[in-house]
């Protein structure tokens, strides 16, 4: 869906400040310099929003950022995945902006708790990647929908938002913020080598008994599974994203038999436990996020992303707002997702290995040899930093996998939640306990 021709066409790099008037107290709308209505700053000083999300990005230097640009408060809380929606469901007065992704808006779906945005509400719509707009790459070709793909989670069928469309309308379940493709993480010192391990079957080869972990999350540990049995010959899946009752019975009976031969060192549930299990040498392959390999090799030790053969695993994630805002809380919350998406966030994330789902706007908040290495796949011109300042390559290094469109444009499935979620999380939780 693109938007109107009509429309405003002035954007902003960054959120200018809320306007203040005296004007008896009253809230009054105008048309902002972003192109979207502000409200007066005497009125919202004393606003506060509850951002609450993963800690990937519900970070406090980024609420404190908007807390300055916007002139109302943010306040980050970084919680789990399962308290993030035990109290969306069970207390959702106490979160105002849910940072949602693929793995918990199916939960969220018709229960009333998030509130369907309109496409209007969102001013960098037509400035988005078309991967969540189209369901496309930018070279047009269309992005696979095997489990819950960006642009079949995008839309509400209508504004009672009871269920997804599962292609463009005028109501989006949220506003998409930051996306990834997942591999998995090696030790190429303690395997032999960058170039020894190429395909998702690697992850159950008998060499690596007792060296190899997984993520302790059902949708997610199963996939990568899923991955290594397809690619090794074992079955082929209709959908691995949505497995059939028998598949996911023949995909953890063969994980308990490897468990029970001592083929998996641990499962972890945490980004530093992943961290710690290959800087320990404890685990040589197993699942991983892009940032918590940057975090080993930071230590001095050698770790790789690999870009195997069948592609990655990609997830994303958005803001949405909880269904209990109005009025003037529910203005500030627009002015902030829309905030979120333009620019200083994106250029934070970037430095820790995210995409924007805006990369324009975070483009203006990265030095050119930054956007090289993180977007573009370039080497190193620099010795590249986190957003703190900390090193994480020094010059020369190459990211994994290269240039976004590389990595992002060779997704074999995405994060998902099955049809089927509360067998396969009884059956998971029994391969664990196994």
């Amino acid at each position: 869906m693109t938007r109107s021709s009509s429309e405003p066409k002035n954007k902003f790099s960054r959120r200018t400040l809320l306007k203040g008037a005296a004007a008896g107290g009253a809230v009054v709308a105008t048309q902002g310099v972003g192109g979207f209505p502000t409200v007066w700053a005497q009125n919202t000083k004393d606003v506060t929003l509850v951002h609450a999300g993963g800690s990937y990005a519900a970070i406090k230097e980024i609420g404190d950022q908007a807390t300055k640009d916007l002139g109302f408060k943010i306040v980050m809380q970084a919680i789990t995945d399962d308290v993030q929606l035990n109290r969306s469901l069970t207390q959702p007065q106490t979160i105002d902006i849910n940072n949602i992704d693929s793995t918990k808006l199916p939960y969220l779906l018709g229960k009333g708790a998030i509130a369907p945005i309109p496409v209007a509400k969102y001013k960098l719509w037509s400035e988005t990647v078309p991967l969540f707009t189209k369901g496309a790459y930018p070279n047009g070709t269309m992005a696979s929908t095997q489990g819950l793909a960006p642009i079949e989670a995008m839309f509400y069928a209508d504004k009672d938002a009871k269920k997804l469309a599962g292609k463009p309308t005028e109501f989006l379940t949220m506003i998409p913020t930051i996306y990834n493709a997942d591999t998995l993480g090696i030790r190429p010192d303690l395997v032999g080598g960058r170039d020894k391990i190429t395909s998702w079957k690697d992850l159950l080869d008998p060499k690596f008994k007792g060296k190899t972990a997984l993520v302790d999350y059902a949708p997610v540990g199963v996939m990568d599974v899923a991955m290594a049995l397809e690619s090794r010959g074992d079955f082929k899946y209709a959908d691995k994203g949505n497995m059939t009752k028998d598949e996911i019975d023949k995909t953890i009976k063969i994980m308990i038999d490897l468990k029970k031969g001592g083929h998996f060192r641990s499962f972890w549930s945490t980004f530093d436990q992943s961290v710690n299990l290959m800087a320990s040498g404890e685990v040589v392959v197993q699942s991983m996020w892009s940032p918590a390999v940057t975090a080993v090799r930071s230590r001095g030790i050698d770790c790789y992303y690999v870009p195997l053969k069948e592609g990655y695993r990609g997830w994303f994630v958005g803001l949405a707002p909880m269904a209990h805002l109005s009025g003037l809380k529910l203005d500030c919350a627009y002015e902030y997702m829309n905030w979120f998406n333009s620019g200083w966030q994106g250029g934070f994330i970037a430095k820790q290995g995210y995409y924007s789902a805006v990369p324009a706007t975070a483009k203006k908040f990265l030095t050119p040899e930054e956007w090289d290495y993180w977007y573009d796949g370039k080497p190193a011109a620099v010795d590249i930093k986190d957003p703190y300042g900390t090193l994480m390559e020094k010059k020369g290094s190459t990211r994994d996998g290269g240039a976004i469109w590389d990595r992002m444009g060779n997704i074999a499935c995405w994060n998902t939640v099955m049809d089927e979620d509360r067998y396969l999380t009884r059956r998971w939780n029994e391969f664990v306990s196994s």
